[in-house]
C-alpha cells in the first residue's frame, strides 16, 4: 500500500513540476472576461500563450496578443474575499493547471509594430499601414466599426494594438492620452496560440499573414 501511495505521489510532483516549467518558460493558460475579440475569442474561452513571443521568437503583425496591464487600461479590481479553496486555485492557477483570471491582463491583436505609421482610415474607410491599405477579415462582421479617427507612429519598443471587435474594445485607439496608447514589449506575456477550452471551440489561432504581406517595412 505504502509503495502505490509513493508512486502516486511521485507521478505528481512530476506532473505538478513539468505544468510549472510548461507555464514559465513554454505556454501559459489565460481566461477572456470580455467581448474585445469577437468572434475571433468569445468570453469565458481559455486559450493557451506561447511564452517565446516576442523573444526568442520574433512578433508579427496580426498575433493575438496577452499584455500585462501596467498602463492602468482596466479598472481597479475589487480584493475578492478569500474562500475555503481560495489557495488551492491560486497555487494550481500558479503552477499552470488552472488559467489566469486575476483580471490584470488584456488580449488584443498586434496592428503596428516599432516604425510602422498606422493610420485610421483612408478615403475608402479601410486601416493602413505604412501607406498600404489592408483589409482585415478578423474584424467582428456583425457590426460595421466605428471609425475612431488616428494617426500614429509606433515608437522603438512599442506596439499598436487593436481588438477584433472594434466597437467594443478599449484598445490603443480608446488610451492615445496615456503614452499614445501604445504597449511595451516588455509588458507582453506572449502570443495566443491556441482555443483550449471549450471543447467545441478548440482551434489555434491565425495571425492572417496575407493581410499585412504587402505592407512595406518601416521606414
Amino acid at each position: 500500500m505504502f509503495a502505490w501511495l509513493k508512486e502516486v505521489a511521485t507521478v505528481v510532483v512530476i506532473a505538478v513540476v513539468l505544468s510549472f516549467l510548461i507555464k514559465t518558460f513554454l505556454f501559459r493558460a489565460f481566461f477572456i472576461p470580455s467581448e474585445s475579440m469577437v468572434n475571433t475569442l468569445d468570453v469565458d474561452d481559455r486559450i493557451f500563450v506561447n511564452l517565446l513571443v516576442p523573444e526568442p521568437f520574433s512578433l508579427s503583425r496580426g498575433d493575438i496578443v496577452v499584455f500585462r496591464d501596467t498602463k492602468g487600461w482596466l479598472p481597479p479590481v475589487e480584493e475578492k474575499a478569500d474562500g475555503p479553496f481560495t489557495w488551492v486555485q491560486d497555487g494550481l492557477t500558479f503552477v499552470g493547471l488552472l488559467p489566469d483570471n486575476s483580471e490584470q491582463h488584456l488580449v488584443k491583436r498586434v496592428i503596428g509594430l516599432p516604425g510602422d505609421h498606422v493610420v485610421c482610415c483612408d478615403a475608402g474607410g479601410k486601416l493602413t499601414i505604412n501607406g498600404s491599405a489592408v483589409d482585415e477579415p478578423y474584424v467582428n462582421p456583425a457590426e460595421v466599426p466605428q471609425a475612431r479617427n488616428f494617426d500614429v507612429v509606433v515608437p522603438e519598443g512599442k506596439v499598436w494594438v487593436m481588438g477584433d471587435n472594434r466597437n467594443h474594445s478599449a484598445d490603443s485607439r480608446a488610451h492615445m492620452d496615456s503614452d499614445g496608447g501604445f504597449i511595451d514589449l516588455d509588458d507582453l506575456e506572449g502570443k495566443a496560440a491556441v482555443i483550449a477550452w471549450p471543447l467545441n471551440r478548440i482551434t489555434t489561432l491565425d495571425n492572417y499573414p496575407d493581410v499585412f504581406r504587402n505592407v512595406p517595412a518601416a521606414p
